[in-house]
């Protein structure tokens, strides 16, 4: 039922948080990504969040050196072959994706290797379809941070086997130690399909002069008492991802509080994405 040699695509912010809880829990990994220097950026973002743990006191240089130990980088997708299970986190495009999982079917040698997408958004099946495995593609959806929130969703296609669900379930709350919920393989899954109406309504309602950022903000964490407001919250999550994840809902549901305001697109095409740009709603520079 456990998996103990993990494939991670991407190292960006979600991949890498994959990747360094799965290293943490004592599974060997293997990260892939496109280009030496995202590789760099990845393995730093790594050892940044991991300095973090050690001084909240919640890891110890050895247990350092020991999650350091079970990380390997490559740019070859090949290297992932022995792999029991892939998790893909690449950017949040449908055709990057089919492209991923398409080239991971014919390169991952275990009969009964899971495929996995960490996906926001697009339905599972099309990923699924683009193998010939498709009882063995899940989605497995972390949030971001990854090492600090605990929820996963886990999304099962109509031709997810049971035994992959089982296996995708001991992974994430077993051996990682998440809350996992189940969703249906509709776009947007349960958690995006509640929070990505809400943010923007509040882009939105900003965009139309109804009220400051600010005042949207702290009305909703102080008079609802979330822990972010909506606009800050769309700076973390980043928004050229709420973009995307909006543009998937509203081509799956054509329903007008999906579609992305002109101001969040405007603002994706001039390259303020939120905290990891140092720029979107709020300044971070």
């Amino acid at each position: 039922m456990t998996f103990e040699r993990i494939g991670v695509v991407g190292a960006g912010l979600m991949g890498s948080g994959i990747a360094e809880v799965s290293a943490r829990a004592g599974l060997n990994v293997v990260i892939v990504e496109a280009s030496k220097e995202a590789e760099a950026a990845g393995r730093a973002r790594i050892e940044k969040s991991l300095g973090r743990a050690v001084k909240a006191g919640k890891l110890d240089e050895a247990g350092l050196a020991a999650t350091l130990d079970q990380l390997k980088f490559s740019s070859d997708l090949a290297d992932l072959a022995d792999r029991d299970v892939v998790v893909e986190a690449i950017v949040e495009n449908e055709a990057a994706k089919v492209s991923v999982f398409r080239t991971l079917d014919q390169v991952l040698e275990a009969d009964d290797a899971v495929l996995a997408s960490n996906t926001s958004s697009i339905p599972i099946m099309k990923l699924a379809m683009a193998t010939e495995r498709p009882e063995q593609v899940i989605g497995i959806h972390f949030f971001n941070p990854v090492p600090v929130l605990h929820l996963v969703e886990l999304v099962t296609s109509l031709h997810t086997s049971e035994a992959t669900q089982e296996r995708a379930t001991e992974f994430a709350a077993g051996q990682l130690g998440k809350r996992v919920i189940n969703s249906q393989d509709r776009a947007g899954f349960i958690v995006n399909s509640l929070l990505i109406p809400y943010i923007l309504s509040a882009v939105r309602m900003f965009e139309s002069g109804f009220a400051s950022k600010e005042d949207i903000d702290q009305g909703m964490v102080t008079g609802c008492a979330h822990p972010m407001g909506p606009l800050a919250l769309a700076d973390l999550i980043g928004l050229d991802t709420t973009m995307a994840v909006a543009e998937s809902l509203y081509e799956e549901f054509k329903e007008q509080l999906y579609a992305p305001p002109p101001l969040l697109a405007r603002m994706v095409e001039a390259g303020l994405l939120g905290r990891k740009a140092g720029r979107g709603f709020y300044d971070y520079n």
